[in-house]
């Protein structure tokens, strides 16, 4: 299947060498790491392995603070499917490792193979599908999820996840009056699902903060610092953020 093939033709340069990962049970660890600042606002404090997540709305920020806690792992090797749009310079602000990650902008109707597959070889899948999931297709590859170990990061909605976040509001800061640049964005992240998560956390973030990394607003802010208001609005000056670009 040439699609799949590319994914590992593109990789054949990259070092360290691209290595199977350990299933859960042989490396005695039932949860993937995240990063500090996301670990309140999850039930167990980190990533189910072997588990589909929901990011509702596909919100960018969102999908790769979640994933750059694989940086901490043995292995470290995670991969972005269907997802052309994915700012790589921002990856790497957010703490993903550019050499570990592989990239499958465009698998088209054969996004769920190259799941199949890379779930093996990889400890973590971000994926936008290219239309929605029937529920037989789901089940099929929360199977191979299961086996594999491997956490999948779905960008909207997926049947049967059990555990969903998104960003319920969130305020850009940086621009004046037709001037400057964004320097930062705080937001209200909240996350649901079944079992444990059954009752819903929310927390309050910078996603991205001035340096383009996701960490709590009660770390960084300042006495004179607004409170997040609608979603997507800008902030003008005076917020005591140095001015910077984000990607």
């Amino acid at each position: 299947m040439p699609v799949i093939e590319s994914v590992f033709e593109s990789t054949v340069e990259r070092q360290p060498a691209l290595r199977p990962v350990a299933s859960p049970a042989a490396s005695g660890r039932g949860l993937l790491p995240v990063v500090p600042a996301l670990r309140g606002v999850l039930p167990e404090g980190g990533l189910r392995r072997g588990t589909a997540v929901s990011v509702a709305g596909g919100d960018a920020g969102l999908l790769l603070a979640l994933a750059a806690g694989v940086r901490e792992t043995d292995g470290g090797w995670a991969a972005a499917v269907g997802l052309p749009d994915l700012g790589l310079a921002a990856a790497a602000g957010y703490g993903l490792d550019l050499r570990r990650l592989l990239v499958a902008d465009d698998p088209g109707p054969h996004w769920a193979e190259v799941v199949s597959v890379l779930a093996g070889a990889v400890e973590l899948i971000m994926l936008r599908p290219d239309g929605p999931v029937p529920p037989n297709l789901a089940a099929r590859l929360a199977a191979v999820l299961r086996r594999s170990g491997c956490v999948l990061l779905v960008a909207g909605p997926w049947p049967g996840a059990g555990l969903r976040l998104g960003v319920r509001s969130g305020r850009w800061f940086g621009l004046g009056d037709g001037h400057g640049q964004l320097t930062g964005r705080q937001v209200e992240v909240v996350a649901e699902g079944r079992g444990s998560a059954v009752r819903g956390r929310a927390a309050r973030l910078w996603l991205p903060d001035a340096h383009g990394a996701v960490r709590t607003v009660e770390e960084t802010v300042g006495a004179g610092t607004a409170d997040v208001v609608g979603e997507d609005a800008v902030a003008g000056p005076g917020t005591g953020l140095d001015r910077m670009a984000v990607v």
